[in-house]
């Protein structure tokens, strides 16, 4: 599961990284972004022709559901069914998007106590997530989730899901839609994952009313060993 993340990066970067036109004003940088919270997409727009960053509610709606808060429930979509999935399978088909973060937090718990992690590249660089965007109501109200994928390695120690995470080059691949649905799935290889820092953080994270950069900072007390080993 990814149910909280941070994506700090502004519409300019956002623009410059992903080769995208900037259509709509996206949320300021967030470190808890929450589920239902405006969020920052790339996907491609028929009417611009080209790639766009975007502004999707965190959740995606079917356009079959009775109102927005049924994307309350749908903030993740397992690769192993969302190609068949009645929620998600035309989202899947031809409507695919990038979610931009900095990294994604997962909880442990350590007796009674729950320790909060971090996982992001070691370099800063930016990850793409995988997702998938729907248009929702009279309003066409953009929505969208993210795709999670068996975790491994490291990162299987502190939850057995993961967001699935695209390198560069399965950007367009993955924009473009259709294409073999195993190979578009596939999850990032052991290098990848070898490249990606698990840090244990403070437990303000938990709430999603604290925000700011000192949500990453290490905790007080030394984590204990077992938590993760």
């Amino acid at each position: 599961m990814c149910g909280r993340y941070a994506t700090t990066r502004n519409d300019a970067d956002l623009s410059l990284l992903f080769d995208a036109v900037s259509v709509a004003e996206t949320p300021g940088p967030s470190w808890n972004v929450a589920p239902t919270d405006p969020v920052p997409v790339i996907r491609i727009s028929e009417s611009y022709a080209a790639r766009v960053v975007d502004s999707a509610r965190w959740g995606l709606v079917p356009p079959w559901a009775k109102d927005l808060r049924a994307g309350a429930r749908m903030i993740n979509a397992r690769a192993e069914t969302v190609a068949t999935s009645p929620a998600f399978a035309k989202s899947f088909a031809r409507r695919r998007c990038l979610v931009p973060a900095d990294g994604w937090f997962e909880w442990v718990r350590d007796g009674k106590q729950r320790q909060a992690f971090y996982m992001t590249p070691l370099d800063g660089a930016p990850l793409a997530f995988a997702g998938l965007w729907s248009a929702w109501g009279p309003e066409s109200v953009l929505t969208c989730t993210i795709i999670t994928t068996a975790a491994a390695g490291g990162l299987a120690r502190v939850h057995d899901r993961m967001p699935l995470i695209l390198p560069r080059e399965r950007w367009a691949g993955w924009l473009a839609g259709g294409g073999d649905p195993a190979e578009q799935l596939r999850p990032m290889g052991a290098t990848g994952l070898d490249a990606i820092d698990v840090r244990a953080v403070r437990p303000d994270v938990g709430n999603v009313r604290n925000n700011g950069p000192h949500l990453l900072d290490p905790p007080i007390e030394k984590v204990s060993e077992t938590t993760l080993f």
